[in-house]
């Protein structure tokens, strides 16, 4: 399936429960292991578990198989979709680890 496909589907999803900051990133030119990064964060446990779900929810719709990690804590989920990387932050996580430094080389897309 078309990555970039999904990844519309993916930005589609994290927006439509409401995740704050969605930021995505093409690293297809600096990366082996994705072609495009999202990062956004929830206010809360509850709502950051919501995203994380609904992106596993339109994963399965597109029958792509997903790995997912930090779930049961709520704090930083993330969820590997085919060529796209989702990571769910609570506020102060993403503050914290600041992944979008990490992400400069690679071209950011509007959302």
């Amino acid at each position: 399936m078309d990555s970039k496909l999904i990844l519309d589907k993916l930005t589609n999803a994290v927006d439509d429960k409401r995740a704050y900051d969605i930021r995505v990133f093409d690293v297809s030119q600096t990366s082996s292991v994705s072609d495009y990064v999202i990062i956004c964060h929830g206010t809360s446990d509850r709502q950051v578990k919501a995203i994380a779900d609904e992106v596993q929810e339109v994963a399965e719709e597109l029958e792509i198989d997903t790995h997912i990690e930090g779930y049961r804590e709520g704090k930083w989920v993330l969820i590997d979709v085919d060529d796209v990387i989702v990571h769910v932050f609570m506020k102060t996580e993403r503050e914290y680890y600041n992944l979008e430094r990490l992400f400069y080389d690679g071209e950011a897309i509007e959302v």
